[in-house]
């Protein structure tokens, strides 16, 4: 009923938005532009930025081998405010502006507000398409009953970080708590982490669980009380940016003595939060960390990190971003056009590197990305740490995008005619 409900409101913000759409203007000729829809201002702007400058990276290194037909690619960036409606505006902006791809990398709630402005909008203007590449928003419903063929997700979803959290859960373990933020995205971590546990781990006892408000909680010191009362050992969550490291912060002020295991606990923030307590104690999900370049003795790999760190004061952890950069610049010259319907055909099935020097793989059916993922724990025994800490990330296991791939799509996608 909610996924009905939210489906409804979503289609009628669409259709407003397709009703306020103008006709295009010619293409620059010069570049090939592409759109970013980011959260750049409020509680999450640190993760924002950092993502766009990690975007921006990877755009810099097709430009260095010589672009795509002959043309360099060029991000735009909007701020779409983390808020739906004003996503819809940058949207708006884009089509103004004739861009044929935009890219948005979550939260989940503006990605489902994008998927279907997009797909109304394409079916209304078949000869002004626009292409949604998504690369952090990790609702499982986006690439299932929210299907659609104009949207494409390079990142692993919410029902596959769980099974490589619970996956990783030890032994030893046999008593979590579940703490997941109350949108999209939160509800599914939340469902999928309970079902992964009742599937595979069925001795683990869930001592409590709390949904709270998106970027709302600026004290969890009674979340952390009521998770030393249950008498928990982990605390499992998929919060991210100040929701995260809040709670871990609060949890390491309080001396409680568990481990944190997280979905998102590396992005930007949270490393500086946790602080030298966290060292073997907290644990996270990614698609790429900058130890790899040494774990794996890859030259390529080390180069790339070596590089980045010489731009950038911060690590490099967006794996996932990049690939997206990668899939539509090899989308594109496949195709040989900037048409989104011939991108969006050259990219299903298209398989590129990812940072690590691993395939990545857009499963045609919903267009899914299948890449290689990490469960990384946090660490002093790295070489590169994480915002200066001392601390960084160290793989404890690795997860193939094969294995993940065995988890089922319900996506009955519709297809353009032409």
């Amino acid at each position: 009923m909610k996924i009905v409900k939210r489906l409804s409101l979503l289609l009628a913000l669409a259709t407003i938005f397709v009703a306020s759409a103008s006709p295009p203007p010619a293409r620059a000729a010069d570049t090939i532009k592409i759109g970013y829809s980011e959260l750049l201002s409020g509680t999450f702007a640190q993760v924002g930025d950092q993502g766009i400058k990690s975007i921006q990276f990877a755009i810099d290194a097709v430009n260095a081998r010589g672009g795509v037909l002959g043309k360099k690619l060029e991000l735009v960036t909007f701020d779409n405010k983390g808020q739906p409606a004003e996503a819809l505006i940058m949207m708006q902006k884009m089509v103004d502006d004739n861009l044929p791809i935009m890219m948005n990398c979550g939260p989940s709630n503006i990605s489902s507000t994008l998927i279907a402005a997009v797909d109304k909008h394409n079916e209304r203007n078949p000869e002004h398409r626009i292409l949604y590449v998504n690369c952090g928003g990790l609702a499982p419903e986006l690439t299932n009953e929210l299907c659609s063929f104009w949207h494409f997700r390079s990142s692993g979803h919410a029902g596959m970080q769980a099974e490589i959290m619970v996956r990783a859960l030890p032994k030893a373990i046999t008593k979590v708590y579940l703490i997941n933020q109350d949108y999209l995205f939160g509800q599914s971590a939340q469902r999928d982490l309970k079902a992964f546990l009742a599937k595979l781990r069925p001795d683990v006892q869930v001592v409590g669980e709390d949904m709270i408000p998106l970027g709302k909680i600026k004290d969890f010191s009674p979340y952390i009380a009521k998770i030393k009362a249950a008498g928990a050992q982990a605390l499992l969550t998929g919060n991210w940016g100040p929701d995260v490291s809040l709670l871990i912060r609060a949890g390491m002020d309080s001396g409680l003595e568990i481990e944190y295991r997280t979905m998102l606990g590396h992005l930007a923030g949270t490393p500086t939060a946790i602080g030298p307590g966290g060292d073997g104690r907290v644990y996270s999900v990614v698609s790429f960390h900058e130890n790899l370049a040494n774990e794996g003795n890859n030259p390529a790999t080390k180069a790339l990190v070596d590089a980045f760190r010489a731009k950038h004061d911060f690590d490099f952890i967006f794996g996932d971003r990049y690939v997206a950069v990668m899939l539509i610049a090899d989308a594109i010259t496949k195709a040989g056009s900037t048409d989104p319907l011939k991108i969006a055909l050259a990219m299903e099935n298209l398989t590129v590197t990812d940072a690590a020097g691993q395939p990545a793989t857009v499963r045609a059916t919903d267009h899914q990305t299948m890449m290689t993922y990490y469960g990384v724990a946090f660490t002093k025994d790295v070489k590169f740490d994480s915002e200066k800490t001392g601390l960084g990330w160290k793989t404890a296991a690795t997860i193939p995008g094969s294995d993940l791939a065995q988890q089922p799509t319900t996506c009955k996608m519709k297809r353009p005619a032409s």
